[in-house]
């Protein structure tokens, strides 16, 4: 078992280095492509194109949101590596790294690896568990560890900035790709939840727009951190 390394809330962008709360625009960049496999595996799904979404901006918010340090930590990790891919200290799986990076963020976040949620190595030579880069078998590590809380999308009230996102592309019962909940906009019944990630690599990219636009009909689940 590898050695754990170191370790609503309106409008807000977490950075690296501190907390900013203010105008933030949504990104995202290439074509979005499936996550996690669905059997387990670490090969990933068919590659899914389509257009970016649409740039927005928010607006902003009139005082700063407390948020817990090992949040701030984590998210700060999140959007200095949603793009800039972090292989000094974390392999890459090519094509398929959406599960990967999420779990460094939960490192990054204060979790230690176990005995079932592991990696190993940098670049492209490192070892890892299946957990630790597959969308489905990370959601039955979440459900059998007790470490999150399953919700469902009907449940945005309770999902909370750092949670984990999952989707369902075709419904099929497995996930599909996973990332990191990394803005929540309004509250109620217009909750809007904005997620972080690799494979589609994003730092702010709406759920609506992903199980709409991206994959129309998709389902998302979320696992509450506490």
């Amino acid at each position: 078992m590898a050695v754990a390394r170191p370790a609503r809330i309106g409008v807000l962008a977490l950075v690296l280095g501190g907390l900013v709360v203010g105008t933030v625009a949504l990104a995202t960049s290439g074509a979005d492509r499936t996550g996690s496999a669905q059997d387990g595996s670490t090969a990933a799904d068919a590659t899914v194109s389509a257009d970016a979404a649409p740039r927005e901006t928010p607006a902003t918010t009139a005082a700063p949101v407390d948020v817990d340090p090992a949040v701030q930590a984590q998210l700060g990790y999140a959007l200095a590596h949603w793009k800039d891919y972090n292989t000094d200290e974390y392999g890459v799986v090519t094509g398929n790294d959406c599960v990967n990076f999420t779990s460094q963020s939960l490192v990054a976040r204060g979790w230690a690896m176990d005995e079932n949620w592991w990696t190993s190595g940098t670049g492209s030579d490192f070892d890892f568990s299946s957990p630790w880069v597959s969308s489905t078998a990370f959601m039955n590590y979440l459900a059998d560890s007790g470490r999150a809380t399953a919700l469902t999308d009907d449940q945005r009230d309770q999902v909370k900035l750092g949670d984990v996102v999952q989707f369902d592309w075709d419904n099929s019962g497995d996930r599909d790709h996973t990332a990191i909940v990394s803005r929540i906009d309004g509250a109620g019944d217009d909750i809007v939840i904005y997620y972080a990630g690799h494979t589609d690599d994003t730092d702010y990219l709406s759920v609506d727009y992903a199980i709409t636009e991206k994959h129309p009909g998709g389902t998302a689940y979320y696992w509450g951190i506490p």
